[in-house]
């Protein structure tokens, strides 16, 4: 199959997984509606996003894999509309805990977990406290619709991530996303550089880049955060084909040809001229 559908889901999120969950069904379904066959939901949408400040009471609400509620709803409905969806979750695996995303297939199998590699720790991002850094290294996954690699959120400013990736054959790079105002600088928006930074992914790897953020004003009890959504699907030449703003809520979607793409990725010689010797230092 050479042609692919993919879709991006921007919308904010409340404290009740229920409703979460159900917002974000409905979406997937709207996205499956319009022909989407990979579906990408945002970073850790169970709930607000709680590393806004330090409370262990939040690690309650982590899980297996294998028994996560979100992973058990999305995974039943990825087998019911025939649709691939990588699925973030707060995970739980003995005394540690990850921040993980769980690849559904269009049949619903599991096709396994990545951990998020890099971990951030600052103002309003205090994942430290939550997360070990992952220990799957980077992945990418053959669906039924073609061969993925997906990072989480901080994942995405490091070209190191979307290359190891892209040499295990992976079509398309997908990052699941949580990210807003700065605490220390209310002055701040890094949403151009956000985008830039996956974008010249896109470029020097000759890759499709898709990304869904939150929007929306969260508040984990006194800890405000502003969410500047603009989740946006990028072509292999690193341009924006379908984007939103900060307060847009809905689904994008885009179709590539994959055939036309690994063409186009051969001819720019990234692959060919890779000096890996040189790599090590």
């Amino acid at each position: 199959m050479s042609k692919i559908t993919v879709a991006a889901i921007q919308t904010h999120y409340g404290p009740s997984l229920a409703d979460n969950l159900a917002r974000t069904e409905t979406i997937v379904r709207e996205a499956a509606k319009r022909g989407a066959q990979v579906i990408l939901p945002s970073e850790l949408f169970e709930g607000i996003y709680f590393c806004t400040r330090q409370d262990p009471k939040w690690f309650e609400t982590a899980h297996a894999a294998n028994a996560h509620p979100c992973v058990l709803a999305l995974q039943k409905l990825a087998r019911e509309l025939k649709v691939v969806i990588p699925i973030s979750f707060f995970e739980k695996d003995g005394p540690h805990y990850y921040n993980s995303v769980a690849i559904a297939d269009a049949d619903g199998e599991i096709l396994g977990v990545y951990r998020k590699s890099h971990i951030p720790d600052g103002p309003g991002y205090m994942e430290k406290y939550y997360f070990r850094p992952g220990n799957t290294g980077f992945k990418a996954w053959t669906t039924r619709y073609g061969r993925i690699g997906v990072g989480i959120c901080w994942d995405q400013w490091f070209p190191e991530c979307a290359r190891a990736m892209m040499l295990q054959g992976a079509e398309l790079l997908f990052y699941p996303t949580a990210i807003g105002s700065e605490p220390y600088d209310a002055a701040l928006d890094t949403h151009a550089r956000w985008q830039r930074a996956m974008q010249g992914h896109a470029v020097s790897n000759a890759v499709p880049v898709i990304a869904s953020n939150r929007i929306g004003l969260e508040n984990n009890d006194g800890a405000a955060q502003q969410f500047y959504g603009h989740s946006f699907i990028a072509n292999e030449a690193g341009e924006l084909v379908q984007s939103f703003g900060a307060n847009d809520e809905g689904v994008l979607v885009h179709t590539f040809d994959l055939a036309a793409i690994a063409a186009y990725r051969a001819d720019w010689g990234f692959f060919r001229d890779r000096r890996s010797d040189l790599y090590g230092q």
